[in-house]
């Protein structure tokens, strides 16, 4: 099934990781991203940085190993298509592109409620610069664009 309840468009409000009691936000509080799943079973997602330094040149190709390494690490962006177990809350996410190699080809598991126009959606423990965490974002549902 691909779930209608989560079919549609979703900007994110906050990403954080949690570890120890600790909140740790890896993009800061200045972030943006939209979420897409479609009703045939596709989906994409990113999310940015909002304060991602512009390279000097308007050249994308041209950077240099610092802007890119900027433009990198404030950047998480695959899409795929996704399967959904509306029961027990889960979503699989098949990752077809990923700007992080190591994820194409892979399966993400995430877990998610929603509530209202929010989506609550968190990830397995995962590893970040040697500590484990546990990932935690909440979107809001886009309406339809006036005129579309």
């Amino acid at each position: 099934m691909h779930g209608t309840s989560l079919a549609g468009a979703w900007k994110l409000l906050v990403f954080e990781f949690r570890s120890e009691g600790q909140v740790v936000f890896p993009f800061g509080m200045n972030i943006s991203g939209l979420c897409l799943y479609d009703t045939t079973g596709h989906m994409s997602m990113q999310i940015m940085r909002g304060d991602r330094p512009r390279f000097a040149v308007n050249d994308q190709l041209a950077g240099t190993p610092e802007e890119v390494a900027a433009a990198l690490t404030g950047c998480i962006s695959y899409f795929g298509t996704y399967v959904v177990d509306e029961t027990h809350g889960v979503v699989v996410h098949h990752v077809s592109q990923s700007l992080f190699p190591n994820w194409i080809g892979s399966d993400l598991v995430r877990f998610y409620r929603i509530s209202g126009d929010r989506l609550i959606v968190s990830a397995p423990t995962v590893q970040v610069r040697g500590h484990l965490m546990d990932a935690m974002l909440v979107w809001e549902r886009l309406r339809p664009v006036e005129g579309n």
